[in-house]
Order: C-alpha cells, then structure tokens, then sequence
C-alpha cells in the first residue's frame, strides 16, 4: 500500500515537472517570436526645441545601424523581420520616428493644406514654403544619435527617410559608416511620374477626423495599392495597421513632410557630393517611384551600388525584408573589409540616454 501511494506521488510530481517544463519551453519560444519592438523602452530626445521619439535596440558594442523610415510612416514599419535580422547578425539597431509621425512632436499650429492642392502648385511651378525642410529631419536623425553618444553609423532610409538619410550623408559626412538608401528618390527632374492610383492612395493617408475602422481600411488600401505586388498579404497589411494606429496617427502631419519632400527639390549636386560607401535598392514593382528613380539615385552617387528586387513595390513586407537583408548585410560586410573598419568598443556610446516611457506592446 504505501509502496503504491509513493508511486503515485512519483508519477504526479514527474508529470509536474513536464508541464512546468513544457510551460518554460513555450515561454521560451515565445520569447524568440516577441516583436523587437515590444522587448525595447521607447525614449524621448529634444532636437532643435522638437521630440523625437526613438529605440535603442541590440548589443552595444555592436555596429550602430540608424533606420530612417519614410512619409507619415512610423518606426514600426521596418518590421519585425527586417529589425531582428539586423539584431541577429549582432547590430545595434536605432529607429526614430520623424517629426509629424508616430510618438514625435507635432507641429499642430503649423498649416497642412490638402495633397491635391500642394500638387497642383508644384505643378505650375510654385515652390511649397514647408514647415520644415529634410535639412531639419536629418538633424533630428543626428541628435538622436547624439543623445546616445554614438559618433557614426550605418545609415538606412527608406521613401523619404532615404532622402533624408541622403542630406545626412552629405552634411554629416563624419556621422557616417556607409548609406542605404532603399526606395527613395533624387529628387531629379524628368524621372517617372508616380501611378495616379499610388498618389490616390498617399492621400488617403492624410486624412484626419475619421474613424479608426475608416481609417483601417484606407491603411490596408494603401497598402495593397503602394505594395508589393507578389508579396502582399492582407493579414499582415492589417495587422500591422492595428500596431501603428494603437501608437497613433496624424494626418496633417504626412502633408507637412510631404511639403519638405517638394522643397527639397533636386538633390543630384547633393549626391554628387557623398563620398562614403553607398547602396541603393529598389523595387522593380514600384508604383509611387518607379524604378528609374532607384537606378537614377546611384547614378549619382559616386560609386554606389544598385540592387533591384523583382517583385518588390514601395513596401516591406517580410520576403521583402528577408531580400532587403541579403542586400545589405554583404554589403556593410564587404564595406567593412575594403575599409578595414574597427571601431573602439568606447565609441559605441552609452545604452540608456533619453526619458524612457515603458516598453509596454504597442
């Protein structure tokens, strides 16, 4: 009898300890599939009397890497892949959301004349005088690095985060270890107008007072529309939507960027002027910048590197992301060997500056 009861109790405690082990694997792998994004506090920074908000992901003394995202977008439309493929090769990743967007500051009081009208000034050669110009996005770009004392990083931009990751390279030539400029543009005259249905769908993205359903939607168009047209997912599209607009949306805010992007004007003498490795990827698929934008980008810039992605329009969805990745990891690896890069592990910079507010999922 009591042989039996200690056999009972054996077994009950055997199958305890593989249900607890079970639930601390499951934890485990739980862990390893969170959203970077979700693992990392948000910080604030002021820049030129402005906000930023930014992420301060990965080893410290990894190489920094600096993503610069693009029009009305917010740091998290880097995506998980691409943002924990560059934490797995042991980078140290830093996003900021732009001034206008995301968590950053916005410029409430400032006019933000509908897209339709800006365009058609533009049009018939009237110059938008903009809020703020890309000059005073890079700066933002730069102060965030500065408040994480990082002297230089890989920079990555992506639509108009890539032109301002272009004026940063320029005028903060000592801030930079080499150039990603993804989907993005010069600026030139004379390129490849954007499909009429792509701007169609930006504008939907400047609209306010909507609901959030409403506004649901018109993420999910734009992303089927802008996107990539043999990657789409309509899961994801909205999945990351819900993500995005739980951190909160500003559509006044995508027009006074979209000013900025029409004052800048050509940038080519600008990129004459860059004199670090650069690469440049681009989408074959692109409807708001065709293509011809990409190549004309690299022609450019001296020496630079041009990959196209078949397949791939103004969007990074996660194959995107996975392609994007085989692009630029070889290249940041070749860079390094060519220049015989070895940066002091003190240079790196400090892991927590800035005012933290949590790092609760958003």
């Amino acid at each position: 009898m009591l042989i039996s009861v200690v056999r009972r109790i054996t077994w009950w405690m055997v199958l305890g300890w593989v249900s607890l082990a079970g639930v601390a694997l499951r934890a485990e792998i739980a862990s390893t599939t969170e959203s970077p994004f979700d693992r990392y506090p948000i910080h604030f920074t002021t820049v030129n009397e402005t906000a930023i908000a930014y992420q301060d992901m990965g080893p410290r003394d990894g190489e920094p890497v600096l993503l610069i995202m693009g029009l009305g977008a917010q740091m998290l439309h880097w995506g998980d892949i691409l943002v924990q493929g560059l934490l797995d090769s042991g980078y140290r990743v830093v996003l900021l959301d732009n001034r206008d967007a995301g968590l950053s500051q916005k410029f409430y009081g400032l006019p933000a004349p509908p897209v339709w009208w800006t365009l058609v000034r533009a049009k018939v050669g009237f110059t938008p005088e903009p809020a703020y110009r890309l000059q005073d996005m890079a700066a933002d770009a730069v102060g965030v690095l500065d408040a994480l004392n990082i002297r230089y990083a890989h920079i990555v931009g992506a639509s108009m985060g890539g032109m301002i990751a272009q004026v940063l390279t320029a005028e903060y030539p000592q801030r930079v270890l080499t150039l990603t400029s993804i989907m993005s543009s010069s600026g030139a005259p004379r390129l490849t107008e954007s499909k009429a249905e792509a701007i169609s769908a930006l504008a939907l993205g400047a609209k306010s007072d909507i609901g959030r359903e409403e506004e649901l939607t018109n993420r999910v168009t734009i992303a089927r529309t802008i996107g990539s047209p043999d990657y789409f997912s309509e899961g994801y599209a909205r999945q990351l939507a819900t993500r995005v607009l739980n951190r909160g949306s500003y559509g006044p805010g995508t027009v006074r960027q979209f000013q900025a992007i029409l004052a800048s004007g050509d940038r080519s003498p600008l990129l004459a002027s860059i004199d670090v490795p650069a690469l440049v990827i681009h989408g074959e698929s692109d409807p708001l910048l065709p293509p011809d934008h990409g190549r004309d980008t690299a022609d450019k810039i001296p020496g630079a590197q041009f990959v196209a992605i078949a397949g791939m329009g103004h969007a990074l969805e996660p194959e995107v992301s996975r392609r994007v990745l085989a692009a630029m990891l070889p290249f940041w690896e070749a860079s390094r060997s060519q220049s015989g890069l070895d940066i002091p592990e003190d240079e790196m910079g400090p892991a927590e500056t800035g005012t933290s507010i949590g790092s609760a999922p958003l």
